[in-house]
């Protein structure tokens, strides 16, 4: 399935293959390939060509169906052989963490300050 939305972006911001691929430092075909669906584009280079393009990631971005995770959550000890498959791009698992890392940050100031108040 070729990645329609880069393809479109490309054209409607006045760009060839040629032009990307001066850019982005990789070989022609190579290029054409990744467009084609034939090489799959990993979510660094998806932030590289967003950032040529002038766009967001997510104006770009298209699915692979190579891309997925397998989470076998055996924590609860009630695994019974089914596996749950997702396909999260790599852009939103890294907001996810850092929103994350925001909330643990918020939680351990509100403990602090929760100790601090009982202690005086």
């Amino acid at each position: 399935m070729e990645k329609n939305k880069l393809i479109e972006i490309r054209t409607l911001r006045g760009f060839s293959q040629k032009q990307v691929v001066d850019h982005h430092f990789m070989d022609a075909s190579n290029y054409n390939c990744r467009e084609k669906d034939k090489s799959k584009i990993a979510s660094n280079e998806f932030g590289k060509l967003a950032r040529i393009l002038e766009v967001l990631i997510e104006d770009i971005f298209e699915n692979d169906d190579s891309m997925v995770f397998i989470c076998r959550d055996n924590a609860t000890g009630n695994y019974h052989g089914n596996n749950s498959i997702y396909s999260t791009p790599e852009f939103m698992l890294e907001s996810q963490r850092k929103y994350i890392l925001k909330l643990e940050s918020e939680n351990k100031n509100v403990i602090d300050e929760n100790i601090f108040l009982k202690t005086t």
